[in-house]
């Protein structure tokens, strides 16, 4: 079947006609278990009664007005992400690389008015991923995504991950941030070092910069705390945040400290159906259940408990599980075999997984798992190994 929708995507020949907690399933009925939750978005899985009925509710009033007007869901939204976080004031957009425009666009802002119009290079890391508009793409720095598009934006310097004195090099007189992801989910998830995030920190203070977290893939609960700068200890001035914050629903923010938000002035940033009263509402029926009591201490044991039976497949599939790498449920498998085919033997087991950088198979589940799906997901991943092994294995009487 000819399809008119651009071929941007190499797109899985699976369709799902309906989803129910971490389950989704064909027109036919078969059923898949879904460790890729729409890329980190669906943290609270499919079809939840709170989710639909705050959509529901809010559709019955009214859809969009604009931003010329108070939308006083969004004003409550903001309230509740900035109480809860470094931040005094957000933005709300419908996507994570709006999100990110709109946090670089912030950094740059602030050297402006503060009398620094020169400072407004950002420092980024090799390995990063922020987005697919064209400053994000800059700023994640990949040459096969920024061949064709024309120059890259200006304005980004990028350097090896993890390396203090490279970023050190870095910095000069146009500098005016830094921005990194708690975790590099993309990248492979690979979780930056708490000592590396207190050493930008403290570079940050001492230059005069602004410090950027990217939490579009890590906030709202995938870690264990509401957002994974609190594990670190290390705040920064401005943070992004998208996928899981609307549950599935399109919506995206970036926030800020009233010092690094000062530049942010009326008519300097805007969005058309950004914080919406659809997407706000089901944000806010969100943060009730991430931020009710015990559901992120859930996150963290249902984190050891998935944790501990992945060490053992380790373990038990050395020839095919080189490392098992996590930040709470947002976990990789850095694999030997290609990681394509782990994901293709992971879906003959009715389990869905996405891949990421480095040879690794992300596994994002739904927040809201339980024992049962966390059972199956170490079944279907043992199965899948063992197909693996047998299909890597050496023939019998080869050199």
């Amino acid at each position: 079947m000819t399809s008119h929708l651009l071929p941007t995507y190499a797109r899985v020949d699976l369709a799902f006609e309906r989803g129910e907690g971490a389950w989704l399933y064909t027109a036919t009925g078969e059923r898949y278990l879904d460790f890729t939750s729409g890329v980190a978005v669906n943290a609270l899985g499919h079809a939840h009664p709170k989710l639909i009925a705050a959509l529901t509710e809010q559709a019955h009033k009214v859809w969009h007005v604009s931003n010329l007007y108070r939308v006083p869901g969004a004003e409550r939204l903001a309230d509740r992400l900035c109480a809860a976080s470094f931040a005094d004031f957000a933005f709300f957009c419908n996507s994570g690389t709006e999100a990110m425009e709109g946090a670089i666009k912030m950094a740059r802002k602030y050297h402006a008015v503060s009398g620094r119009p020169e400072r407004f290079r950002i420092i980024t890391f090799e390995g990063a991923f922020h987005g697919r508009t064209l400053a994000a793409l800059a700023a994640t720095g990949n040459k096969k995504y920024l061949e064709g598009f024309g120059p890259p934006v200006e304005g980004f310097d990028q350097v090896p991950y993890n390396d203090i004195e490279a970023v050190k090099k870095a910095i000069g007189p146009a500098t005016a941030g830094i921005l990194i992801e708690p975790v590099m989910g993309e990248g492979g998830v690979r979780v930056v070092p708490h000592s590396f995030l207190r050493a930008l920190r403290e570079l940050c203070d001492q230059h005069g910069l602004l410090l950027i977290f990217d939490e579009i893939q890590t906030g709202i609960g995938r870690t264990g705390a509401l957002f994974s700068y609190q594990l670190s200890g290390v705040e920064p001035d401005i943070m992004t945040l998208a996928k899981a914050l609307g549950g599935g629903f399109p919506i995206g923010a970036f926030l800020g400290t009233a010092e690094a938000a000062k530049g942010m002035t009326p008519g300097t940033h805007g969005s058309t159906f950004g914080g919406n009263p659809l997407a706000v509402a089901v944000a806010n029926a969100v943060l009730d259940e991430v931020m009710a009591d015990g559901f992120l201490e859930g996150v963290k044991q249902k984190t050891l408990k998935l944790k501990q039976r992945l060490a053992e497949l380790k373990d038990r599939h050395a020839s095919v599980i080189a490392e098992v790498r996590n930040e709470g449920l947002l976990i990789g498998l850095r694999l030997v075999p290609p990681v394509a085919e782990m994901v293709d033997a992971l879906r003959a087991e009715k389990m869905v997984a996405p891949a990421a950088g480095d040879n690794v198979l992300r596994l994002l589940p739904p927040l809201i798992i339980g024992d049962e799906e966390i059972a199956f997901a170490v079944d279907a991943i043992d199965r899948a190994c063992q197909r693996l092994a047998q299909a890597h294995a050496p023939a019998k009487g080869a050199a």
